[in-house]
């Protein structure tokens, strides 16, 4: 039997500050991140989905609704699918600018295989395992879509592969609302495909 789970990252964020936002409150779709939602419902339509699950943050959720409403589906909040923790919400983190300027904060960088500035890569794969395995068993035989956010979906993707967790954020294959599919044969997974139906963006968005 043979089931597929699309891990979903939401789209574009309404961010005019730049601040690496993490799992702060009140952070919106953009018009254009409404409008990749609604590319990836399209391309969806007709496939065979029988459940929409979403991480609990506005964005991912408001990323899943033009799915769920196209399929007639209710989302449902899986907590494991959300963002990674990380001790630079609020602050702007890009090279050369914001908090990594700052002293104070450069103790955060201490080890970058954990990484010590936030949640485990061990853990965020731990958590978005099961999130996925949670999607598989109640979509048997049909698809899943979990919205999630690029880390945890990344993350997920190399733990699956056998690849060493830390890497390098700028080279990351998970574009605003693309979509990392796996696809499973009974409870064993046996692809895993990557695609971008509302097109490709830059990795390095900030706090995406």
């Amino acid at each position: 039997m043979k089931t597929i789970v699309h891990m979903m990252r939401h789209g574009e964020v309404h961010n005019p500050e730049g601040i690496l936002y993490g799992r702060l409150p009140g952070f919106r779709l953009a018009e254009n991140g409404r409008d990749q939602a609604q590319r990836v419902a399209e391309a969806l339509a007709d496939h065979d989905i029988s459940h929409v699950f979403a991480s609990p943050l506005q964005r991912a959720q408001e990323t899943a609704t033009p799915i769920a409403a196209a399929h007639g589906k209710e989302i449902i909040t899986i907590p494991d699918l959300i963002e990674a923790g990380n001790q630079f919400e609020g602050l702007r983190v890009a090279v050369g600018d914001g908090a990594l300027r700052q002293p104070r904060h450069w103790a955060k960088l201490r080890d970058p295989f954990t990484p010590s500035w936030g949640e485990p890569y061990i853990q965020i794969a731990h958590r978005m395992l099961a999130a996925a395995s949670e999607a598989r068993d109640a979509a048997r035989g049909h698809e899943a879509v979990c919205v999630s956010h690029q880390l945890p979906v990344y993350t997920l993707r190399r733990f699956l592969e056998g690849q060493r967790l830390w890497h390098d954020p700028r080279v990351r294959q998970c574009s605003l609302a693309s979509l990392t599919s796996l696809v499973y044969d009974g409870d064993a997974l046996i692809d895993i495909v990557y695609s971008e139906p509302a097109g490709a963006s830059d990795p390095r968005i900030t706090g995406a």
